[in-house]
This record gives C-alpha cells, structure tokens and sequence, in this order.
C-alpha cells in the first residue's frame, strides 16, 4: 500500500491547471482576503514577485511548501534558504487565536503597548464550552460561567482591532477554513491543529501566543526552515474509507514524532478524489505526527469549496495562478511515502496514542490480545478535525439505515458540529434528526470533549472503560481526565458504526447487526454529499467586527480576579552561570503538553497564570517513584505536589531544572506549558528531544531548551542530583554547553548539551522573554 522512496517523487500537477494561462500573462487585480476583511487583499502578486527572486536564487524546481513560505519571505533577496538549518524571516497574512490560548496571547500584546494589531487577527470563543446536556444549555451554562474572560476577549478585540468569534459560532479551525483560508496563505495560529486550513491550500501553522505577538505586532516571524515530506496518493478513495484513514495511516508509517521539523505535502493523482473538507481533515491531523504543518496543492475540489462558501472572486483569482499554487514538475522532497487509496482499509488508531494503527479488520482480534475493553460506553462524533458537511451526511447515512431496521446505538452517541454554519445546514436538511433519532445528542459547536471539556459521569475516574472518536488526539486523559479510559480514533462514520454495535469486535466491512425485527442485517457503505445541494445555512450572526479606528475605552482586569492576571515580565537573565540547580522532576515515558499543563477544568485559568501554574506537571509520572504529582523536595527531604515543590524553590531564590524524554512537548501548542515553568522559577528543560511547537515556546519564554548530546545521558541524572550549566555568558549558535552533574554520593560528572537557539533566540534568553525584547524595541 506503501513505500518509502529517496529525496525524489514527480508530483503529478492537475490536468485544470494546464488549462489555466500561464502566470506571465496575469493582469493584477484586487480581491478581498475574506467579507470581514474588506481593506485586506489577496497578495498573490506580491508572492510572484517574490517567487521569482527565489527562483533566480535557487534555480531549482520547487515543491508547493516551499512556494507559499518562500513567497512570504520578509527579505526574498538575501534571506538564506536550507531546509533544517535556515532561520527564515517571514510575513504571515494573518492570525487567528481560539479563546484559551488568546488570552494570553492578548495579555502580551497589551504589555507591547502598540495602539492596534498591524495584521489581520481574529479570537474565536471554542474551548471554554464544557460538554454536559446538550447544546442549548451547555452554551448558555458557559456564557454564564466565563463572562468574565469573554468580556476581557470582546473588549480587548474591540480596542486593539482584532475580529470576534462569539461562543457558539464555532471551532476555530472550522470558522477559518469557511471564512479566512485561501489557497497560498500563510497563517499562523494559537493552535496545535491550526494545519487545517492546508486544506484549502494554505501554510497554516500552529504557534505560542508570543509568536502570535510578533506577527500581530507588525514583526517578522521566525520559523526554522522546515523540511518536506511528500505524500504521494494513488488509487481512489471508495467504500468506507475516508480521508481520515488517509492521516491515520500516515501517523502508522511516520509515528508522533516523524513530521517534526517538516512540512508534509500531499500530492499524486489520488488528490482529487478527496474533497476539500477531507483534505482539511487530513492536515488538520498532521499535528499528531509533529509536523510543521501540511498542505495540498490547489485544484478543482478547492475551487468548488471557495464558491460554495460565498468566495468565488478567490477561486477566480486562484485559478489564475497554477504556478503559484502547485508543486514543480520533479522538485525533491526528503522523504517520500506512497499510499494507494484504492486498497487503504479504515483505521482505528489507539489506545493512548494516535499513531498505533488498528485496521478495522484487526480491531476486534488486537482489543481481545491486549486486553483493551471491548464494550464501547460513548462514540463520539464532530470536532474540529470531522464536522464538515459531508462527515455528517455520511454518519447520517450509517444512521438511516439503522433506523430503517429500527435500532439505536448501543453505545452514548454524541455530535458535535464544528461551527454554526454547518449546524444551521444539518438542521434545516435534517440531518441532526437522523443523528439524534439513532441516540445521537448534539453538543455546542465548541470543542468539547475532545480537548477536555467534558463533565462525563457515565463511568467513575480510574474505571478501565472504551470510548471511540472522530477527534485527533487521544493522549492519556485526554478526553474526560480518566487515565483508565482506552481513546480510540477513526472517521465519523465508522465511529457510527461501531456506536450500533458498541463493541470493538465488530467490523462493518463483513459483520451483521440485528434488527428491530430479530433478522441480521449488513450496513451498507456510506454516502453523503460533499456540499449541501442547497447551499450553506449560515445560522445566526456569531461575528463582532472591531471599530474602524480601534475602541478608546481601556480593558481593565480586575487585580482579585480569579480568572485574569495581567502580566508582570520576567526577569532579565542575571549574568551568571547556572550553579547547582535541583532536578524538580525526571519525567518518565511520554511527556506531553497535557502533562505539564492539564486542560479540562484548568481551561478557566488559561488568562491567569499564577493560578494555572497550579496545574504544571500534575499528570507527568516521577522516574524516580513511578508516581503523579509527588517528587521530593531537595531542600527539605518531604515529597509533595510538583507545583508546591516548585514554588518552594522559587520562595527560597533557587532555580531548577526539569529532565525528559524523547519528543518532549509533543501535542498542543499550549504556551502555558512553557510560561508555567518560568514562572515558578525553573531556568531548563533538558530532554532527548522536543516538539517543534513546544521549543519554540521555551524559547520565547526565556527558558533554556537543551538536548542530550548523547541521548543515553538521560540514564545519568538522578532525581537528587544538582545541575550546573557552565559557560553561559559564551553562549552562542551551534555550541554546546557544559554540564556538570552532582551527585548525592559526592561525585560528579560532566557531559554536553546542545541546543538550537540562533543569535535573536539567544538574546530572549538575556532579555528574560522575547515579550522584553520587543517591549525594548517599541519603547
């Protein structure tokens, strides 16, 4: 089904694209961004402009990766361009932030002190709508509950010039795919799965709400220049395959931790058979496997979906543009995986990580050899990553045909639409009464249970249990905060499926169900509509512009707040070495972003980070005693909470270091888990290896990011270990830094850390933050 191939794999452009006029004949002319952005066109003159100078450089064929980021280029001219070893300087189009990570990212630019945002920028109200009765009542519950924040979010959008994305009108990614993504974007984003938007042809990539700063504030962005990873599709889609399986199988092939530093490019004839939504669905999920983002090239599928959501002047303006917005004929990518969709079986990743491949035929055999609950108690439908149309049109399908043999689901069923367009659209075609009617509950258009936000109480917290998902992350807890519950994940349809029979044995593709009438029956395929034949609904107004001129009222936060913290900036790095330093904790195993910092109910305190700092590394597992949440304090002997160990170093003016594993920070782009441990004092995070994302982070936050020189240095730290980082004031790209461990016994030893800061990383660090870099600057 697949292969791996050298650097080279002839990307097949589409036939439509040859019927387009070549690119030396296009008259410019302008075209809005999106309807909100009515000032703001689309730059693909300028990105030709550039394209050329880049061209003439390189004098090579280029993939269409590098196309959309070299053509943002802030200096095309001089700007160096080596894949895994140039800092690019880049101009994004604009930023979109989701309600929990925005709220920091909204503190810091306050701190800036610019008068208004210089890039388009929008806030989306998503992540603090817990999942509990139902639609309806879960909105209204969490606009009482989080008035506060989201009056902070409106007022702060108001004053400094950003769009707002009121609870209840969708999933961030949703409302930018519909709204503000464009073949040739370049978007960066306070979200892991900001990749999304790669469906309609864009680079949209997922950051730290300090890297959104930057670009908000009119600064060019530094993102290291990635790698590609070309998928090459063959065959064609048909059955009950879908695109998910597509990204499932990827992350089988190249694991959590194989994208990272790259950018996967899908390409081949196979493309076309997938819709544009599909294609979303497939980049949206890139972010499991660590890449930088992902992308597919611009064809018919894109163009459809353009004009289907009210942007026909895009898709015009895109078609005009073939060789901006799809790859060269033999450009190299750095690896190449082949997957022929014609003989791809739907995948069932999991449990507890979303790269451990199940196909459907093996599921039930693979659950009885590992002892996996076989019983499914809730599936899961929707989330940002499957709630378009056609996901719900193809679940309904499975549904209808249950419903005609007069059976419901086995297992709780729950939908959740991915924004109130697609809600408004399923209700008046009825679709969401075919779901309800099989035992389907329909939740807010939020992201609910698949980042946490959900009050499950259907099972007790440590009861080993089975839930099945359309979602794209199924870390330990993730879910519902029960390390028991097994997550599996796989497309919305065979999640349907499974909920009738509500056991993992049961396969669709052969097995029989029962009916009503006590006669078996098989489910037929699924069918579903790409775009609804009538158009999108698009429900009720969810969307506040900002004031032309910016608001002059203040944004105040309220000094007792619970919920809100304005920032006070770190302190600049003192000029010394870093001298006996405690391990606070050895992380064992797998170390997540949900395991230095806990979403689920600790969402509320995303806007003040004093308080959610009570949450870092609550869920991590101690090498030392195998346990959560109880390391020993070096100072005093007596083992306590993680955060209260760490707040005692900081009382008494001691720094600490935290030791991990491999692909540390892999997951969300939450930024919390970089600023919590700075600000409880810690100065380094020594791993094997990070997450793109979450280095980045470390960085901005004035932390020290360093890796094992040798990875097998890992074993030598030991938990009462005292840590020194020597020769800090030489520090500089490319050199490693010394390190001498002491040990409880009286001895010691030296080894080496490396680390990726560049000269400008290098100087957050001195400054305390990039945040105080850039204050400096504006000063």
């Amino acid at each position: 089904m697949w292969r791996a191939l050298s650097k080279t794999g002839g990307p097949v452009r589409s036939i439509l694209a040859h019927r387009w006029l070549s690119s030396t004949t296009i008259i410019p002319q302008k075209v809005v961004m999106s309807k909100f952005d009515t000032d703001k066109y689309i730059p693909y003159e300028k990105m030709s402009e550039n394209l050329k100078i880049v061209r003439d450089r390189l004098q090579r064929p280029l993939t269409l990766s590098e196309k959309v980021v070299y053509s943002h280029l802030d200096d095309p001219k001089n700007q160096e361009m080596e894949r895994g070893e140039s800092y690019l300087l880049l101009r994004p189009d604009r930023v979109a932030m989701q309600d929990a990570t925005a709220q920091m990212a909204m503190m810091q630019f306050i701190s800036s002190g610019l008068p208004k945002v210089r890039v388009p920028s929008t806030i989306h109200c998503d992540h603090l709508i817990e999942a509990q009765v139902g639609a309806s009542a879960d909105l209204s519950r969490a606009i009482d509950t989080n008035r506060e924040v989201y009056d902070f979010l409106a007022s702060a959008a108001s004053k400094y010039g950003v769009g707002f994305w009121k609870p209840g009108g969708g999933i961030i990614h949703q409302i930018v795919l519909e709204n503000y993504a464009f073949p040739g974007l370049l978007l960066t984003g306070t979200d892991s799965h900001t990749p999304n938007g790669g469906g309609l042809g864009g680079v949209c990539i997922g950051v730290g709400g300090a890297d959104a700063v930057d670009v908000m504030a009119g600064l060019p962005w530094e993102l290291k220049c990635p790698h590609v990873i070309g998928v090459r599709l063959t065959g064609e889609m048909g059955g009950w395959t879908a695109a998910k399986d597509v990204i499932l199988k990827v992350a089988d092939i190249l694991t959590v931790a194989g994208g990272t530093g790259a950018i996967i490019e899908y390409h081949g004839p196979g493309v076309d058979s997938i819709s544009c939504t599909g294609m979303a669905t497939i980049c949206n999920m890139g972010a499991e496997i660590g890449a930088t983002t992902s992308i597919f090239p611009f064809n018919h599928r894109m163009s459809r979906y353009l004009r289907a959501t009210g942007r026909e002047d895009i898709a015009k303006e895109a078609e005009r543009y073939p060789d901006l917005l799809t790859p060269d004929e033999g450009c190299t990518y750095d690896r190449v995986v082949e997957i022929d969709l014609s003989t791809l079986e739907p995948l069932v990743n999991g449990p507890y990580t979303p790269d451990l491949a199940n196909p459907i035929s093996q599921l039930g055999k693979n659950a009885q050899e590992n002892g996996w609950p076989l019983d499914i108690k809730v599936a899961l439908i929707g989330s940002c990553t499957n709630s378009s149309y056609e996901d719900m049109t193809r679940a309904a399908s499975i549904a209808q045909q249950a419903l005609q043999h007069g059976i419901k689901t086995k297992s709780a069923f729950t939908v959740t639409p991915g924004s109130e367009q697609i809600r408004a659209t399923i209700s008046r075609d009825k679709v969401d009464e075919t779901l309800e009617a099989v035992g389907g509950l329909v939740l807010a258009n939020a992201c609910g249970p698949c980042i946490g936000q959900w009050d499950r109480r259907d099972v007790d917290k440590g009861e080993k249990n089975t839930i099945v998902s359309s979602y794209n992350r199924n870390f330990t807890g993730r879910n519902d905060a029960n390390p028991a519950t097994h997550s599996f994940v796989a497309s919305p349809e065979i999640v349907t499926a499974l909920a009738l029979a509500g056991d993992l044995r049961f396969n669709p593709l052969t097995d029989s169900l029962t009916g009503a009438s006590g006669e078996e029956f098989r489910l037929e395929p699924p069918t579903g509509e790409e775009l609804p034949s009538k158009g999108f609904d698009a429900g009720e107004e969810c969307y506040q512009e900002p004031p032309a001129k910016g608001s002059s009222s203040s944004v105040d936060v309220d000094p007792n707040s619970n919920r809100l913290q304005l920032l006070t900036p770190f302190d600049k790095w003192d000029g010394n070495d870093i001298e006996d330093a405690p391990v606070l904790i050895k992380v064992y195993l797998k170390c997540t972003t949900d395991h230095i910092s806990s979403a689920g109910p600790w969402l509320k305190y995303r806007g003040h980070l004093d308080n959610i700092s009570n949450n870092m590394f609550i869920t991590a597992i101690n090498e030392e005693n195998k346990e959560m949440n109880s390391v020993k304090n070096q100072l005093t002997g007596e083992y306590g909470p993680v955060p209260d160990t760490a707040r005692y170093y900081k009382a008494q003016g001691v720094k600490w270091v935290v030791v991990g594993d491999s692909n540390y920070g892999e997951g969300s782009s939450r930024e919390h888990a970089a600023l919590e441990p700075r600000h409880l004092g810690g100065v380094a995070i020594i791993v094997r290896s990070f997450a793109r994302i979450h280095e980045t982070n470390l960085k901005k936050q004035g932390m020290l990011p360093l890796t094992f020189a040798d990875p097998a240095d890992y074993d030598k730290f030991q938990p009462s270990d005292r840590v020194s980082l020597l020769g800090l004031a030489n520090l500089s790209p490319g050199q490693p830094v010394r390190c001498v461990l002491k040990h409880s016994d009286g001895s010691s030893e030296e080894i080496q850390l490396n680390h990726t800061m560049n000269e400008t990383q290098i100087s957050w660090f001195q400054a305390g933050s990039a945040l105080n870099k850039m204050a400096d600057m504006f000063r």
